[in-house]
């Protein structure tokens, strides 16, 4: 009985920790700058959000930018979900000529910091005259190293007798992996599309070099544009990072089961 409350206790204080941080971003972006610097800081909400939303679509255009934001994650995530999935299925149950070597060099992307390929990347959308616009935020980054790696894994827990099954009965390439690959995948497919969202969601270097308009920008660029240099509307800022933490909270507990059973999977080892 001790341990079972020392247990309960201690993760209470853990979800406090992480939780209090989350409610003083709620109460901040019903406040003003002023009243958010205050002293004692305000604990209750305040009468000022839409104050705050106003400024924000005054300012940048935020709902805007929101739309922006939300095509380019959700345009994002499709792709690279399908790509990932298609590579980490090919690497995890075809046996071909150098797949391990090159599966090792994939993995290389995960120790190699993104900063590295910023400038060849920009050079790259420059000559194909592809800056400010979707597809540069979209499609350099869809063959993610730790999305393969994940899919290529949680693929390895697939009995191979299963395929061959499939392809004694008829099925093309194409069709096994829809119909017979895929439906036990969904929970590692959950895990992947929040990681995915969430990449995009929050990217603010690459779009910050690419997007050169501000009908262009995302969430991040346009909350970052409001710091300025003698005049900050925290308040504001606040309303915004609240708004923008909204979709994830509702994509992570639709699908919190499967995304922990995806990360378990991806586990599995052959």
């Amino acid at each position: 009985m001790t341990r079972r409350v020392m247990l309960t206790s201690s993760l209470l204080v853990a979800v406090a920790v992480m939780l209090v941080p989350f409610y003083w971003l709620v109460v901040g972006s019903t406040h003003r700058t002023a009243e958010v610097f205050g002293d004692p800081p305000p604990l209750l909400p305040g009468a000022h959000l839409l104050d705050n939303l106003a400024t924000l679509e005054s300012t940048v255009g935020f709902g805007r930018v929101v739309l922006n934001s939300t095509l380019i994650a959700t345009l994002y995530t499709l792709l690279a979900g399908l790509v990932c999935t298609m590579a980490g299925y090919g690497f995890a149950k075809y046996d071909f000529r150098g797949r391990e070597p090159l599966f090792g060099l994939l993995m290389l992307g995960l120790v190699v910091p993104g900063q590295v390929t910023l400038v060849p990347l920009f050079k790259m959308m420059l000559a194909l005259e592809w800056l400010n616009t979707y597809q540069a935020i979209v499609l350099p980054n869809l063959a993610l190293p730790f999305g393969i790696f994940l899919m290529r894994q949680s693929m390895s827990a697939l009995p191979d007798e299963l395929l061959s099954a499939g392809r004694v009965d008829g099925c093309g390439e194409l069709r096994l992996f829809w119909r017979v690959v895929l439906p036990p995948m969904r929970p590692a497919l959950a895990a992947l599309g929040i990681y995915l969202f969430l990449y995009q969601w929050n990217d603010f270097v690459w779009p910050l070099i690419a997007l050169r308009t501000r009908d262009a920008y995302t969430i991040p660029l346009a909350i970052a544009s409001l710091q300025g240099a003698n005049d900050t509307d925290y308040g504001a800022i606040l309303a915004g990072t609240a708004v923008a933490a909204i979709p994830m909270a509702i994509l992570f507990l639709l699908l919190q089961r499967h995304f922990v059973s995806g990360l378990l999977a991806g586990a599995v080892k052959e």
